[in-house]
């Protein structure tokens, strides 16, 4: 599957993910106002808040929209990175 990014973007930013601060409603406002929303998968404390966040923002997110980013930490000491992928 290919996804042309630019044609969904207004500006060339993105929200960038905010530790503690990033979290579903920034993200899916920033995709409809046209720029990338990302957030910090750190921010979920557990897998299963991880899942429910992606769903929110994936349903609330329109085919027109900016598209969604998750910041996955891949350092080999991060405990969840299995888990994550």
């Amino acid at each position: 599957m290919s996804y042309d990014l630019v044609p969904h973007l207004r500006l060339p930013v993105i929200c960038a993910p905010m530790f503690l601060v990033s979290g579903p409603e920034l993200v899916i406002a920033a995709c409809k106002s046209g720029i990338g929303g990302a957030f910090p998968s750190t921010n979920c404390r557990t897998l299963q808040e991880l899942e429910s966040w992606m769903l929110q923002i994936s349903n609330s997110i329109e085919p027109g929209d900016a598209p969604w980013i998750m910041n996955l930490i891949t350092h080999s000491t991060y405990p969840r990175l299995e888990e994550e992928l």
